[in-house]
């Protein structure tokens, strides 16, 4: 049987960093600092800090009990450095499920400028997706790429931690000029189409953070922002 541990309430965060901390350690499981292990032992990283980078890995590691997004979190070049500064000069946040919504930190996003929203449970975003036949992602993705035409000055990152449809219509309006984020965070879990929509963001040019495979979800999407926000 195990044995509880006498710990108290406010350090239990901490505790479940050090255990995960000591995990990866005892197991040698092998974090996405860099594809260049040389470079890596200099402290070097292709997604940029490499502090930030490991914060990130390891809350989504808290958040899911998962250690596999060790291996799976995929950071495009500069990433890291990228998405901090977008949230620190007041950047937007979109996502596809209220879940992520709800556990994204507003306040400290508010006091850096920025909001979060998400259309999917508008009732016109969902009439018009049975009408044309669309799932409510797509009409909500369009919904985001008019907010930003509406303010184009305002940067966008988008959070997705559910619908892979939400990623394929981002990739079809990217793909014709209609609409470019300045970051994705893409991590929808399931098995439809889910990986093919992942590959696709990761072929464009687009900063993106992304969990290579079937694996994800909205608290994992939340997760990754909140690192990032904590850091500032």
């Amino acid at each position: 049987m195990s044995t509880i541990e006498a710990i108290r309430p406010e350090e239990i965060e901490k505790r479940s960093f050090e255990i995960i901390e000591e995990t990866i350690k005892a197991q040698g499981i092998p974090v996405p600092f860099s594809s260049d292990e040389d470079n890596a032992a200099e402290g070097s990283c292709r997604a940029g800090d490499r502090v930030l980078c490991r914060k990130i890995v390891y809350r989504c590691i808290h958040t899911t009990a998962d250690f596999d997004y060790a291996s799976t979190l995929r950071f495009s070049d500069n990433s890291v450095d990228i998405i901090q500064r977008l949230l620190r000069d007041g950047a937007d946040i979109v996502t596809d499920t209220n879940m992520a919504l709800t556990g994204i930190n507003k306040k400290k996003l508010e006091t850096l400028g920025g909001r979060v929203y998400c259309f999917m449970a508008d009732e016109d975003v969902a009439a018009e997706a049975k009408k044309r036949g669309v799932t409510r992602a797509c009409v909500a993705m369009e919904r985001a790429a008019s907010l930003h035409k509406s303010n184009p000055d305002k940067s966008m990152i988008l959070a997705i931690g559910n619908a892979p449809t939400a990623l394929m219509s981002l990739h079809k309006m990217h793909s014709e000029g209609i609409f470019t984020p300045d970051f994705v965070i893409g991590v929808p879990v399931g098995f439809v189409n889910v990986v093919a929509s992942k590959e696709l963001i990761m072929s464009t040019d687009i900063p993106y953070i992304i969990n290579e495979g079937n694996k994800g979800g909205s608290p994992v999407a939340a997760a990754i922002v909140n690192a990032v926000l904590y850091s500032l």
